[in-house]
């Protein structure tokens, strides 16, 4: 029988952020033992307070094992290289070094800002393993390509493409995030949210065996407080990456509680 998948709730704050934002990440952290009864919690702030953030999360979490605080510190991005010149970039090691758990890659707007193509994200996949992280790789399709009737080939491609072999339910999370949902206030419908969750699943089962049954499979896209349960309710969706909404703690809890 296929055990339970507890579902995560990460947060990606993506260009914002401060040093004065410490104090909206204690509060979250005073909040988080409630919440991780439901799930666990993680933030990926910008690169600039990875470390304060995780050393303020060890503070609070105090002697809890690795692994099991009740909200860990991730990053947006990492280069595929551990070193070297490469002005600028941030390395996956780096990142592990500062007190990241796990590092997002192939986000759409890395994609599209950065033009990412699927090799790139594959790489970084590998690199954030290198550095003994979990992965959380981003798929999702634009609305010209939603339109298009297109959805489940971009899916598939990005997925095929994008993940190295040797992944795994502890080192690797999926997140589907349709791109004419980030930031809109739309989203798709929950038969849509079903349909495509579901398709990733098979897909991963496909690849990877019994470790595709445990992967976690978060659903991106102006999720908030108000959505949220609705969309947690829906098989196969795992969790949440959110933007927005994870820049207050309270927003950031609510979503939370709704899984």
């Amino acid at each position: 029988m296929t055990k339970a998948i507890r579902p995560l709730i990460a947060g990606n704050w993506k260009m914002n952020g401060l040093r004065a934002s410490l104090g909206e990440f204690e509060a979250m952290l005073a909040g988080a033992p409630a919440a991780a009864a439901k799930a666990d919690l993680l933030v990926c702030p910008p690169a600039t307070l990875v470390a304060a953030f995780a050393e303020k999360a060890k503070e609070v979490n105090g002697k809890a094992q690795q692994g099991s605080w009740p909200l860990a510190v991730g990053a947006q991005d990492c280069h595929p290289k551990a070193s070297g010149a490469h002005t600028g970039d941030i390395s996956a090691e780096m990142l592990a070094d500062a007190g990241a758990k796990a590092i997002i890659v192939g986000h759409s707007e890395r994609r599209a800002d950065h033009g990412e193509t699927d090799l790139l994200v594959h790489q970084k996949t590998e690199a954030v393993w290198r550095a003994g992280l979990v992965a959380i790789v981003c798929i999702g399709e634009t609305q010209h390509q939603r339109d298009a009737g297109q959805t489940i080939d971009i899916c598939r491609g990005q997925l095929n493409l994008s993940l190295p072999q040797g992944c795994r339910a502890d080192n690797l999370v999926v997140a589907y995030e349709p791109v004419w949902a980030i930031g809109t206030g739309l989203t798709p419908t929950t038969q849509d949210v079903e349909q495509i969750h579901g398709f990733i699943r098979e897909l991963l089962i496909e690849r990877f065996g019994g470790e595709g049954t445990q992967m976690r499979i978060l659903y991106g896209g102006s999720v908030k407080p108000s959505n949220a349960r609705e969309l947690m309710a829906v098989a196969n969706v795992n969790g949440a990456l959110v933007g927005g909404a994870s820049l207050k703690a309270d927003d950031f809890l609510a979503i939370a509680a709704g899984c």
